[in-house]
C-alpha cells in the first residue's frame, strides 16, 4: 500500500499509472504537480488525483513513490528540485521514453538517492495527452521496460516492477543503451517519419485538397502526428544518436525503394513488400490481438 503518491506530471501516462493504482486499491493518497492550474484541476475533478500543487518540492516531501511524468527537458530540473525533500525510504521511477538522458540527470540529481531510482518506460499511450486522457486500462497487455542500473536498489525495483504488474502491465527489463537503440527504431522514427510528412504535405499549395481524399490508410499511418510536439522535440534530442542512426538506415532503405521504382523493378518492389507483410504479420499483429484478450 502506498500511503503517497506524487506524480510530478499529470498526462496520459503519469495519470494512469494513477488510476490503475487506485483502481488496483494500492494507494491512499494522490498528489498531482503540474505547470498548469487548469489541468491539474481538472485531474482532481476526474479522480484521477485528490489534490495538487504546483510546487515539485513541497509535493514530495513525505511521499512514497515519486513518478516523473514531465518532459524530458524538465526533468533534470524537477530532479534537481525535489532531491532535498526526499525520504530515506521515498521510491523514485519515471515514464520517460529515452532512458540514458534520464539517468545520466537522476545520478547527477539525486545523490544519496540515486539507488533508489527505478528508471522505467511503459509501451503504451495514444496520440492524447492531459489528465483528460488518461485511463487506467491504458497498460493491461502492454510492456513495461525497467532499466536498472548497478545502483539500483533490489527492493526498489521489486516494488515498481510490482506495481506495474499490478496495472496489468507485462514488465521486462533492458540496459539503459539496449533500451534507447530499440526505441529509436520502433517509436521514434515512426513519429519522426509521420510529423515529416503530415508538414511535407501541409505545405503543398493543394494541401487541402491533398488532406480531404486522404483515406484510413493515410489516417493510420499518421495517427501519431497529433502527438504533443513538445514532448517529442525533447525525446528526439535526447536520443539523437540512436535516432540518427536508424534515421541513415531507414534513408538507405528509401534509396533502394527509389532505385527498384525508377528501374520499374517489380520483382524488388514486391519482395520488400512481401517481407514487410510478412514480418509484421508474425510479429505486430500477436500482440496488437492479445492486447484485446
Amino acid at each position: 500500500m502506498i500511503d503517497k503518491l506524487v506524480v510530478i506530471g499529470v498526462g496520459l501516462i503519469g495519470g494512469s499509472f494513477a488510476c490503475a493504482l487506485r483502481k488496483a486499491g494500492l494507494v491512499r493518497e494522490i498528489v498531482g504537480v503540474g505547470r498548469g492550474r487548469g489541468n491539474l484541476e481538472q485531474a482532481v475533478e476526474l479522480g484521477v488525483i485528490d489534490r495538487y500543487s504546483l510546487d515539485a518540492a513541497d509535493a514530495a516531501a513525505g511521499a512514497d513513490l515519486v513518478v516523473l511524468g514531465v518532459t524530458l527537458g524538465a526533468t533534470a530540473g524537477v530532479l534537481a528540485q525535489i532531491a532535498p525533500v526526499l525520504g530515506p525510504r521515498t521510491l523514485i521511477t519515471d515514464v520517460g521514453s529515452t532512458k540514458a538522458s534520464v539517468v545520466a540527470a537522476a545520478r547527477a540529481a539525486l545523490g544519496a538517492h540515486f539507488p533508489r531510482f527505478v528508471p522505467g518506460h511503459p509501451i503504451a499511450g495514444t496520440e492524447h495527452s492531459g489528465a483528460a486522457a488518461a485511463f487506467a486500462e491504458l497498460f493491461l497487455a502492454h510492456r513495461v521496460i525497467l532499466t536498472p542500473v548497478d545502483e539500483t536498489d533490489a527492493h526498489a525495483l521489486d516494488v515498481v516492477r510490482g506495481l506495474w504488474e499490478q496495472c496489468g502491465a507485462r514488465v521486462v527489463e533492458m540496459t539503459v543503451d539496449d533500451h534507447d537503440r530499440v526505441l529509436a527504431a520502433t517509436s521514434h522514427l515512426p513519429h519522426v517519419l509521420a510529423y515529416t510528412l503530415v508538414d511535407m504535405l501541409a505545405s503543398e499549395p493543394d494541401a487541402e485538397d491533398i488532406f480531404a481524399c486522404a483515406a484510413g490508410g493515410f489516417r493510420d499511418f499518421t495517427r501519431i502526428a497529433s502527438s504533443n510536439p513538445e514532448m517529442w522535440r525533447d525525446i528526439a534530442l535526447a536520443n539523437r544518436d540512436a535516432l540518427l542512426a536508424i534515421c541513415g538506415d531507414y534513408r538507405a532503405r528509401l534509396d533502394t525503394m527509389m532505385q527498384a521504382l525508377a528501374a520499374c523493378d517489380g520483382d524488388a518492389l514486391e519482395q520488400s513488400f512481401r517481407r514487410a507483410k510478412d514480418a509484421r504479420d508474425r510479429f505486430v499483429v500477436p500482440q496488437a490481438n492479445a492486447r484485446r484478450i
